[in-house]
């Protein structure tokens, strides 16, 4: 080993520690400082005013709501900039604004929000008449103003709001075969003790009793199925149906207009 080389690493095993704390100690403080800098230029960009929320675009059509109104209802309430917005909570803001079923929400450099809504598509009043109620086509119960209604001949659901699709679906079916009869249905009721009543646009009404939407079908199909022979006994027409009770097991009881009788299923 060379002299030089030899030195050398003497003149490194000689530094002294306090030396070395102090070089160490130096190192952090300019990282820090470096880190502090770089924090509040962060922080002063992000907090710039040209970053805050100043437009929001509303995509595609809708139908109850516009910028305008969105902007009354939603501004108020968003916080943060382009940056630090949440948009969780913002979408909860938007979907809060009646109508609104969905919110799609995009940030758009550096100051805007584009908002894809997703409107309620409603198919039938909810519940009692007094409260402001309607079900979407997905069996949702939604709050609205009747007075924005385009069609206000819906019909009329009555039950639990936990079971809202379920009686939707079974509206559907019930709708479906009395339409094969020229009935057309008005409302349909869940009653808390899980009884099924249906009510007719010429008023009459129709017990359909308990039991699945394949238990309730199998009753009504017995019905339909028999119905034209049953009235024509009378020299009735289906139309002269004013009440209806499937609860019985091998048959219904019927009233027609001016008739009143107890009928057993007919065999096909």
């Amino acid at each position: 080993m060379r002299a030089t080389d030899a030195a050398r690493m003497q003149f490194k095993e000689e530094i002294p520690l306090d030396i070395k704390l102090m070089n160490i100690t130096a190192t952090l403080v300019f990282a820090a400082v470096v880190l502090m800098l770089i924090g509040s230029l962060i922080w002063w960009g992000i907090s710039h005013p040209v970053f805050s929320i100043s437009q929001i675009v509303v995509l595609g059509s809708s139908q109850h709501n516009n910028e305008v109104t969105l902007r009354a209802n939603v501004t108020p309430k968003i916080n943060g900039n382009f940056f630090t917005i949440d948009l969780v909570h913002t979408r909860a803001i938007f979907e809060s604004v009646p109508w609104v079923r969905h919110a799609i929400i995009e940030r758009e450099f550096p100051n805007q929000l584009n908002i894809q809504i997703v409107e309620h598509q409603p198919v039938a009043y909810w519940g009692p008449e007094s409260e402001s109620r309607l079900l979407n086509s997905a069996g949702e119960v939604f709050v609205a103003n009747f007075d924005e209604l385009e069609n206000t001949k819906l019909p009329h659901l009555y039950g639990s709001d936990s079971q809202s699709t379920l009686v939707l679906q079974m509206f559907g079916e019930v709708s479906l075969r009395l339409k094969k009869l020229d009935l057309s249905i008005k409302g349909l009721e869940l009653t808390g003790r899980g009884s099924w009543r249906a009510l007719l646009q010429s008023g009459a009404d129709i017990e359909l009793g308990r039991g699945s939407v394949t238990e309730v079908m199998a009753r009504l199909d017995r019905m339909t199925s028999t119905l034209v022979q049953v009235a024509g006994r009378y020299n009735r027409k289906v139309s002269a149906l004013e009440s209806a009770d499937l609860r019985h097991e091998n048959g219904y009881a019927l009233r027609l207009r001016g008739v009143s009788t107890l009928e057993p299923a007919l065999k096909k």
